[in-house]
């Protein structure tokens, strides 16, 4: 379904990594308990971001970049089945080498 999202000049759509659901111990920590993630992966990416003399920068991330964002970025969205993640490129934190 992500294939038919085109996300607009400097939107990026993530979906984010999976959590966990065990801990080193072997301790399985329930769905409630367990924070969402704040590593994704990129799955579209907008053109790029207007400046303010019109011209277009390109973005620094690119599709299937595993990136680090703030844990109140974005707006969460789901389609079908699948919880995804619009943000603003600048709300990107790091790359995840």
């Amino acid at each position: 379904m992500t294939k038919n999202i085109k996300p607009l000049y400097d939107k990026v759509l993530i979906k984010r990594v999976e959590n966990e659901s065990t801990t080193s111990g072997g301790i399985i920590i329930p769905d409630s308990a367990q924070e969402k993630t704040q590593i994704g992966l990129v799955m579209a990416i907008g053109t790029g971001k207007v400046n303010n003399d019109g011209s277009v920068r390109a973005l620094n991330v690119k599709v299937n970049d595993k990136v680090l964002f703030g844990k109140f970025s974005g707006t969460d969205i789901k389609l079908d089945s699948e919880e995804l993640l619009i943000i603003r490129e600048d709300e990107i934190l790091a790359i995840v080498e």
